[in-house]
């Protein structure tokens, strides 16, 4: 492992005290640097003593800076190579993809310092002792674990890993370090439902507060699954609801805090209202599907929208089947603005199967397929959920520039939420060529 530049800021502290890219941090105060994270940790002290690698020499630089500035060096560190998980989980989304996609996404990220980082959730199941050493001695808090169940041989099968350690002697020796951890449960019907779930809340309570939130989420499962793991239904949705709302109200009596999380997936594939956004405390989990829909009728709630806009526009958008319902409420108010014109279509994703239904999983292929022919907009508005993180691609590798040529306009990103919107069709895509 090594921490290389891949970037320098132009007229930055790094750039003028002559770090170059390509550059290997290889000490930084005496302390060596293994990746980004040795790199952010060490970052703490106003002076910095770095040793750098380049064409196989070693060279020294010295910074000193002011922290009350919290300046930022300019440097960007190239990813880490990620530990690969080495589980068969019964219910992997990784395995259920077709043939022939592109590379990085058959990656099943089992990585601590992904966790750290970024929020991916992890198995505890392939931690070193000197891994543990470095989460402990740097405090790499908060990480976020996938728990599913605390049945021990239960949690094995699941994994498909009978090697996996104990769970819940995991968490408690994380605990015991004041590591902070927020886990979910994803619920395989007739697996880890009912009793088990239950079980499972209870033994993670426990470890309150390091345990931080726990989500339950419904498991995901495309055209491609194989094997007999079965999918959440409507009666599934209905009694976890009911015995989680259960568990949230005595949690909250105790803790002054619900501690467990529902997906919005139980409360759409239910038919039940949404618990009010407050319920859902700081939003812990809101990556993990958790109160982004509550989130987003509160947020249109409060928009101020204009009366009017000129000149007038025509815009399309799209969605997955999921949040149609909720989509459309708020596109209709945005239609009331007078010159303005928003096309709404709902997505059926036919390339994962309709069992799959959120904006995040649509592929440009069923989105073209969806569209063309049906709109006359000048442009195409599309969620940056569809899209590989930082590009323009989506999941079949279809591009922005192949949906604007497919449908002869412009497309613009926006950002997933009502003001992004507001945005892009107000303002974003009213021009003309």
């Amino acid at each position: 492992m090594n921490a290389t530049i891949s970037q320098i800021t132009e007229n930055s502290i790094a750039h003028e005290t002559g770090f170059q890219k390509g550059d290997v941090i290889v000490e930084m105060n005496g302390y060596p640097v293994k990746d980004v994270i040795d790199y952010m940790y060490y970052l703490k002290d106003n002076v910095l003593n770095f040793k750098i690698q380049r064409e196989g020499e070693i060279h020294s630089i010295k910074i000193k800076r002011n922290l009350r500035e919290r300046t930022d060096l300019g440097i960007k560190i190239k990813p880490f190579r990620v530990k690969s998980c080495k589980n068969k989980c019964v219910f992997c989304f990784v395995k259920q993809l077709p043939q022939k996609m592109r590379k990085t996404l058959y990656l099943r990220d089992d990585d601590y310092r992904s966790s750290f980082l970024y929020g991916n959730y992890i198995t505890l199941t392939n931690l070193s002792s000197d891994d543990k050493k470095r989460i402990f001695g740097q405090r790499l808090s908060p990480l976020y674990i996938s728990v599913h169940t605390t049945n021990d041989s239960l949690r094995r099968k699941m994994l498909g890993n009978q090697k996996a350690p104990d769970i819940l002697k995991e968490i408690s020796e994380f605990a015991s370090k004041k590591i902070k951890l927020h886990t979910q449960i994803v619920i395989c019907p007739g697996l880890n439902d009912g009793e088990e779930l239950s079980k499972t809340i209870k033994d993670l309570e426990k470890f309150y507060p390091y345990i931080a939130s726990i989500a339950v989420v419904p498991v995901g499962l495309t055209k491609y699954k194989k094997g007999s793991v079965k999918p959440v239904e409507k009666d599934d949705a209905i009694k976890i609801i009911d015995e989680v709302h259960k568990i949230q109200s005595r949690l909250k009596r105790r803790h002054g805090d619900p501690l467990v999380y529902l997906a919005d997936e139980f409360y759409i594939k239910a038919g039940l209202p949404f618990p009010p956004l407050k319920t859902y405390g700081d939003l812990p989990q809101l990556e993990n599907g958790v109160g982004l829909t509550p989130l987003f009728i509160n947020q249109a709630k409060k928009l101020k929208l204009p009366g009017k806009i000129d000149p007038p526009a025509a815009v399309a958008t799209f969605t997955g089947t999921s949040f149609m319902p909720f989509l459309k409420e708020f596109v209709e108010r945005l239609n009331k603005i007078e010159g303005l014109n928003v096309d709404l279509f709902e997505v059926e994703n036919s390339f994962f199967g309709k069992t799959v239904t959120v904006a995040g999983l649509l592929t440009g292929k069923d989105i073209l397929k969806t569209i063309v022919g049906r709109t006359k907009a000048d442009c195409l508005l599309v969620p940056d959920v569809a899209l590989k993180e930082s590009s323009n691609l989506f999941l079949d590798n279809v591009t922005l520039q192949d949906i604007e040529e497919s449908l002869g306009m412009k497309v613009l990103t926006i950002e997933s939420i009502p003001e992004g919107l507001l945005k892009g069709a107000t303002h974003g895509c009213k021009w003309k060529d």
